[in-house]
């Protein structure tokens, strides 16, 4: 373990200014305010996965899909229009775990790089940001089937 350096006077009266002056955080409101906004996109998509399998009849266990196809095609409209930062701005992370977050963050730098053009820019800084999440997704995945195959094997 590497040795932390230690901190000079002038530092630590530093650390000592800036803690008085940092605004104090609202825990409870902010996990509040993320818990009702990912909630109602969850309670969204249920909506939606009701009605593909209500009028378009789809089976519950593929009505998924397109709803999940939906919010991404809602949340990238919303992030072009700037909806939806202002959004993830009041609610903090309740925007961010579901797979609206992560289409957010690809529409996103789609936007910030569209100068570059469509290719390099666009396409390139992208994926810069979809790939880490890609392959640990995957890797997650893997390493969770591992771990069932294991259990199953024990099990019987």
């Amino acid at each position: 373990m590497p040795k932390r350096k230690k901190s000079t006077p002038v530092q630590k009266d530093y650390q000592t200014v800036a803690k008085k002056i940092e605004p104090k955080r609202k825990v409870v409101i902010n996990v509040i305010k993320s818990y009702l906004i990912g909630g109602f996109i969850c309670f969204v998509s249920q909506l939606l996965q009701l009605f593909f399998i209500k009028y378009f009849n789809f089976e519950e266990s593929k009505a998924g899909n397109p709803a999940i196809a939906v919010l991404i095609i809602v949340s990238a409209l919303l992030t072009g229009l700037g909806v939806y930062d202002k959004i993830a701005q009041w609610s903090g992370a309740g925007t961010a775990v579901p797979i609206t977050g992560f289409a957010n963050s690809l529409a996103s730098a789609a936007i910030e790089h569209r100068s570059e053009g469509y290719v390099l820019g666009v396409g390139g800084n992208m994926f810069k940001i979809a790939g880490p999440v890609i392959v640990f997704g995957t890797f997650a995945a893997f390493v969770v089937a591992i771990i069932r195959v294991a259990l199953q094997s024990m099990g019987g």
